[in-house]
């Protein structure tokens, strides 16, 4: 399968503004890209590339004031096929775990390991440990909590999803993979390109999607708590902590967004 993916951003920037992008493919994802990846800075602006604690391809740029588009257009190859279920997968003991997997064992800005563990623990803990536990906490959060645009708060948490049953994919992702952490299973928010492929389109603009990756069977497994189906045509652009560390764009400065399209569509 070959998906067209890209974007258009536009910014009305106050002052020069130096900018921190997270718009790339991630370097697990660049040997499937069909055609060079380029991102196209107007006006004409040096992107110096570098790569993050969490292994994402980042770039930075110093914007001048005024009007700074972004745009990118591209074809990737995928498998075609949906997420996989390996229902089997095991959960591991925290002492097994590899070194890299703790971190997101633990606490991070949106989400509250300790506030939420006892709840965790009451609503979870009569699961049987591994793919069956986490698929658990996916019903459970895909069922009790309401999506909607107009709910969207930057400044969520999952504590805060928990006690309003209300958000966007962001806070079925936060919420679900703190109650995977409180559970001593390592889990990980990631952020990507996700088009209506084998599905009924969506009534809504297209946007960057998110979804969470847990630790189980030695090997990061592919969940999603909004959409709670498999999914085909994932494209993997950065994985963090949670929301905080895979910004799209982070901007030092006033910055007005002006425009915000995103395409990933299948092309063959």
């Amino acid at each position: 399968m070959i998906i067209k993916i890209g974007f258009d951003i536009q910014f009305e920037l106050a002052g020069p503004t130096p900018m921190v992008l997270m718009l790339f493919v991630h370097p697990s994802r660049r040997g499937d890209l069909c055609i060079e990846e380029n991102l196209n800075v107007d006006p004409k602006l040096p992107v110096t590339p570098y790569v993050d604690m969490y292994g994402n391809l980042c770039g930075r740029v110093l914007a001048p004031a005024g009007k700074v588009r972004l745009t990118l257009d591209t074809l990737i190859r995928d498998t075609g096929k949906a997420d996989a279920q390996i229902l089997d997968a095991v959960q591991h003991r925290v002492e097994d775990l590899p070194d890299s997997t703790l971190v997101f064992l633990l606490a991070s800005r949106y989400c509250e390991v300790d506030k939420l563990n006892d709840m965790a623990w009451k609503l979870f803990g009569s699961t049987s440990p591994g793919w069956p536990r986490v698929q658990a906490i996916c019903d459970w959060v895909h069922n009790h909590i309401t999506f909607g645009y107009e709910f969207a708060d930057p400044t969520k948490t999952a504590f805060e999803v928990y006690q309003d049953g209300k958000g966007v994919c962001r806070d079925f992702m936060h919420l679900a993979l703190t109650f995977c952490r409180c559970m001593n299973i390592p889990a990980r928010y990631v952020t990507g390109y996700l088009g209506d492929i084998s599905v009924p389109p969506a009534p809504y603009p297209m946007d960057f999607s998110a979804w969470f990756e847990v630790y189980l069977g030695d090997s990061w497994r592919t969940f999603d708590a909004r959409h709670n189906i498999p999914r085909v045509g994932r494209i993997l652009m950065a994985v963090g902590r949670d929301a905080a560390d895979v910004a799209m764009t982070t901007n030092f400065g006033s910055a007005t967004l002006k425009k915000f399209v995103v395409v990933t569509e299948e092309v063959k």
